[in-house]
């Protein structure tokens, strides 16, 4: 949660007029358990969901993952979306999914997002190859903003990240 990353995505979400909220995955930092190759943490994501609907009722939800990040908001979008068609009452759909480097060579994408997903991913990331993302997208038609030159962790780019999904979401 203190990944510079993360923390300029949620700048960009309270510029936007929303209620942030970053945590840690289980085992990192302070937080307790262990690492459960994504599926624990997806769990820990969908609470973390459920204790905000409670604590902000009837805000929408938005939801951005950086890395391997993208990949648990991605999944938990998904879970939320066959909660909402399964009819759930508690169910919130998600408005928007923001998705930076998602992890998509490391772990297994949902097959589909909802197709305004804004995706980013810098060219040059040595993590997550950017041929990854677009092999993962290009099924779904999915468009990928892709930042010349730009690595993993954006070095230097940071306020084109945060201005990108600014002016993306408005669009």
């Amino acid at each position: 949660m203190d990944n510079k990353v993360v923390q300029t995505l949620a700048r960009a979400f309270v510029q936007l007029g929303y209620r942030a909220v970053r945590f840690n995955f289980r085992g990192v930092g302070g937080s307790a358990g262990v690492w459960d190759e994504g599926r624990g943490e997806i769990d820990d994501a969908l609470a973390v969901i459920a204790a905000q609907r409670l604590a902000a009722l009837g805000l929408p939800l938005a939801l951005a993952g950086f890395s391997f990040g993208g990949y648990v908001a991605a999944q938990a979008a998904a879970r939320l979306a066959d909660a909402q068609h399964d009819g759930q009452p508690d169910s919130q759909p998600v408005q928007r999914l923001v998705l930076v480097g998602p992890a998509t060579s490391r772990f297994e994408m949902p097959a589909a997002v909802a197709p305004d997903t804004l995706v980013i991913h810098g060219e040059a990331d040595d993590v997550v190859p950017l041929a990854a993302t677009l092999a993962w997208a290009r099924p779904q038609v999915l468009p990928v903003l892709v930042l010349p030159g730009v690595g993993h962790f954006f070095h230097g780019q940071l306020t084109l990240l945060k201005n990108l999904v600014v002016q993306q979401w408005q669009h």
